[in-house]
């Protein structure tokens, strides 16, 4: 096991990195605040590893109240309607404010429980058990929870921090190779946003990787979590740097929410926007040509699309990216590359830059 901390001073947590996690409730029991536990999870996850979360809890404390609150599996469910779902499972088993909830699942399921924790009875605890490659090294780190609006992805919800992170490496293996390549999207972000040296280890192992590697997966799920639990910690609510983390997820975001939630798995959308931001970048005369076939011969390494659906248009982009949180004062913001390892947020004045990179992707 590897463990790591994001420094939030007296809301720091670990993150522990390994094989069969989900059966260590010795970990667990410490941070429960009281006796009364919800476990959320989805119709797809809890099959396969809700029984083993709960018999190793009650090994560790055997006075527990467990309850379970179990949702349709997709980003399709990912709305305000679902999510009152797990208020009701709340309510209906009698939580106190003493209550921790648990996330069992991928990032979907972090963010629907970490967005219920932070508003049942003005907030409770709760713990993240990532069990996507995504989810554990993103989503599941850093505090940020929500749900999806139909005018816009992760619009709704809060700023919430787990009390811990078990990222059970086992937990891949029964992973769809679509999903695990949708998660090493997000790991190629941290190489291309803050860590050349990453990406370049990244470009060595990508096939171990991509084969399911433990050793292989673990060091990226390791390295990843520190390149954004020390970026969290400079910047918990995103006014500054951590805004760099959203590198691709603006045209990502387009691209979801257009196609509609769940069609474009989150990985593959941000796969494209990292693609569609390199090439802004170079048209702004920051990369070279070599650079920009690096970000897309290592995406199409880890079986990810480079270029944005047929379907959609340039205008279908320009409207979505319009409402990004990042923007302000009607005033688009990008995460662009200053060059391979390095990026930065900037103000978009060159309109017909952004036009032409997606007239000529979309062409």
């Amino acid at each position: 096991m590897q463990s790591l901390q994001l420094d939030l001073g007296e809301r720091s947590y670990d993150i522990h990195i390994g094989a069969d996690l989900i059966d260590r409730g010795d970990l667990i029991a410490p941070l429960l605040t009281g006796k009364q536990v919800m476990l959320v999870s989805n119709t797809r996850v809890a099959p396969l590893y809700l029984e083993r979360l709960q018999t190793s809890l009650q090994k560790a404390q055997p006075s527990l109240q467990i309850e379970t609150c179990i949702l349709p599996d997709g980003e399709a469910y990912k709305d305000i309607d679902h999510l009152g779902k797990i208020w009701d499972r709340l309510l209906q088993a009698g939580f106190n404010r003493q209550a921790t909830l648990i996330a069992l699942g991928g990032g979907v399921i972090g963010d629907m429980t970490g967005f219920a924790a932070a508003c049942y009875q003005r907030g409770v605890a709760f713990i993240q058990i990532p069990t996507t490659l995504l989810s554990q090294v993103d989503s599941s780190v850093g505090g940020k929870t929500g749900v999806n609006h139909p005018l816009g992805k992760n619009m709704l919800g809060a700023f919430w921090q787990p009390r811990l992170v078990l990222a059970d490496t086992r937990s891949l293996t029964t992973l769809p190779d679509r999903e695990l390549a949708a998660g090493m999207a997000e790991v190629i972000k941290y190489g291309l946003l803050g860590d050349l040296p990453f990406l370049e280890w990244l470009e060595q192992n990508m096939t171990r990787l991509m084969a399911g590697d433990q050793e292989a997966l673990t060091e990226a799920i390791a390295r990843s979590c520190q390149c954004k639990a020390r970026i969290v910690a400079e910047d918990e609510r995103e006014s500054g740097k951590r805004a760099l983390l959203n590198l691709g997820h603006t045209f990502g975001h387009a691209i979801e929410t257009q196609m509609g939630y769940g069609q474009w798995l989150h990985g593959e959308a941000v796969a494209v926007g990292m693609w569609l931001a390199a090439d802004l970048s170079r048209r702004l005369g920051w990369l070279d040509q070599a650079a920009c076939d690096r970000v897309e011969a290592i995406l199409k390494a880890a079986k990810l699309p480079v270029r944005p659906p047929a379907e959609m248009q340039t205008e279908d982009f320009l409207r979505h990216m319009a409402v990004d949180k990042k923007n302000i004062d009607g005033q688009l913001r990008l995460i662009l590359l200053s060059r391979l390892g390095e990026a930065q947020l900037h103000q978009l004045t060159e309109e017909a830059l952004l036009k032409a990179c997606l007239n000529d992707a979309l062409s």
